[in-house]
């Protein structure tokens, strides 16, 4: 596992839960897609916009990726999915999250889903779907409007 860590000013903010520095996010690759560049390029989008970064690599079950959740107190979990078992895994995640006491910690992601899959997803509690086209600067918009949007 690598950690990519990068202390920006801008990501030092307070989140709802009181807890000062900068958002957490681990970014994943669950199942047997071996394909990993697009969530590099999302876990470097993230980084260089002040966040901390945990990069799992290819490969991982839900277990593995919930339990690096849970251990570097992650803010989100960004998954990478381009193998079509999108339903299955992301859906494994939520429950594995809701049942570790750990729901509060925030799933997204994007890869190759159909659109007719994504509502569905965001009912099981996915918070946010990203497809292919979607720019790395939406994406961290995104992250430091929902993950962990500065207190009022």
């Amino acid at each position: 596992m690598s950690v990519a860590r990068h202390d920006g000013a801008q990501a030092q903010s307070q989140g709802a839960a009181g807890r000062p520095g900068p958002i957490r996010v681990v970014v994943a690759k669950p199942g047997l897609d071996g394909h990993d560049r697009g969530a590099k390029v999302i876990a470097r989008a993230l980084r260089d916009a002040g966040m901390e970064v945990i990069y799992t690599g290819l490969h991982q079950t839900p277990e593995q990726i919930v339990d690096t959740a849970i251990q570097e107190d992650a803010d989100a979990i960004g998954l990478s999915i381009l193998s079509g078992a999108h339903n299955t895994l992301f859906a494994k995640v939520i429950e594995l999250l809701r049942e570790r006491d750990a729901a509060d910690i925030k799933v997204f992601g994007g890869g190759i889903i159909p659109e007719a899959d994504i509502a569905p997803l965001k009912e099981q509690g996915v918070a946010e779907i990203f497809t292919p086209g979607a720019t790395t600067t939406s994406i961290v918009e995104w992250v430091k409007a929902n993950v962990r949007p500065l207190a009022v």
